[in-house]
């Protein structure tokens, strides 16, 4: 029997609105009597821009821009897609899903759309599930998606939290294939650390329960984002029986430079195989790796037959990697 295989055959992302720098970020926080600079936001983060949705601007919308992309890339129709998996912290409303309201925008129809929830792994928990599903013969072409519009969550006099995040999507077209394509994926959570980064608000009888906005223990994520990283890439490097010196690319979730630094210095990998986006978007949560991906993709770095480990890490904690060959 065939071993059957999932690959990525298609790669977009969608930015809303343009670009707003770290001087027009100080500038509009100012008028809130909160200081900072572009230097001070630079050296802490390496972000330089971010983008902001407009307030009708949707996750299911800036999502289905970015999955157009993909199956244009793909050269696949929205109606020959039999699964949607959509990440993000911050769907359109309670219910549905927003992988059902995307599932309508793009005109795919009848198709299993489900979200998961997973912050800033969401992508890498996504497409590790839809690899299963296609591997298990329930799916064929999946489209998987990252989206947020996480600027809603942001307290905006809180100049340590509301610098570092953006909006955006990324996605992905993922297909069977008898070739080898993604080659291992490893997950993992810690409910007990679930303090160090959430949102705890609700919605009960109509008003909002609990604090609305993202709150962040700054230096405990750093601790256990640069830990876990470096263990979880290992971890997926030995289940596809491969060695760090063996990738072509590293996208670890693109949150801080910092992180990044860390993460390819704890695997030995140079900075110059590291794909970083971080400087041109600030942290999109589960965005942030597939638009990473599909930058790389598109500008050619990314070839056929290139090896390539995905990370993510964010609340929950939660944290994941995903290796494929492209």
């Amino acid at each position: 029997m065939t071993q059957r295989y999932s690959k990525i055959i298609g790669t977009g992302r969608f930015l809303p609105n343009s670009p707003v720098s770290n001087d027009e970020l100080a500038a509009r926080l100012a008028k809130s009597n909160i200081e900072t600079s572009d230097a001070w936001i630079r050296e802490r983060t390496g972000i330089a821009q971010r983008y902001i949705a407009n307030s009708d601007q949707t996750t299911s919308e800036l999502g289905a821009h970015a999955a157009r992309a993909a199956l244009e890339m793909a050269g696949v129709e929205a109606t020959e897609i039999d699964l949607i998996i959509v990440a993000t912290s911050t769907p359109d409303m309670t219910f549905p899903s927003t992988a059902c309201l995307l599932q309508a925008k793009i005109g795919a129809t009848g198709c299993a759309a489900f979200d998961v929830q997973a912050v800033c792994s969401g992508f890498v928990y996504a497409l590790a599930t839809a690899d299963a599903l296609i591997k298990a013969g329930q799916a064929r072409t999946a489209l998987v998606v990252g989206a947020e519009v996480f600027s809603r969550l942001l307290d905006w006099t809180d100049r340590t939290t509301c610098v570092l995040f953006g909006d955006g999507a990324g996605a992905v077209v993922l297909q069977a294939s008898d070739e080898p394509g993604i080659l291992a994926n490893r997950l993992h959570a810690r409910g007990d650390l679930s303090n160090i980064l959430c949102a705890t608000g609700t919605v009960s009888h109509g008003v909002v329960q609990g604090h609305p906005f993202l709150y962040m223990d700054g230096q405990a994520v750093f601790k256990q984002a640069v830990t876990v990283l470096g263990e979880v890439a290992n971890e997926v490097l030995d289940g596809a029986h491969m060695t760090a010196d063996q990738i072509d690319w590293l996208i670890p979730h693109q949150a801080n430079i910092r992180i990044l630094q860390a993460t390819a210095k704890r695997l030995g990998v140079s900075m110059d195989k590291v794909i970083t986006t971080v400087d041109l978007h600030g942290n999109t949560s589960a965005a942030s790796v597939p638009m990473a991906l599909d930058v790389a993709v598109r500008d050619g770095r990314i070839q056929k037959g290139h090896h390539v480990l995905m990370q993510g890490v964010g609340g929950g904690f939660t944290w994941g990697a995903n290796l494929f060959k492209f």
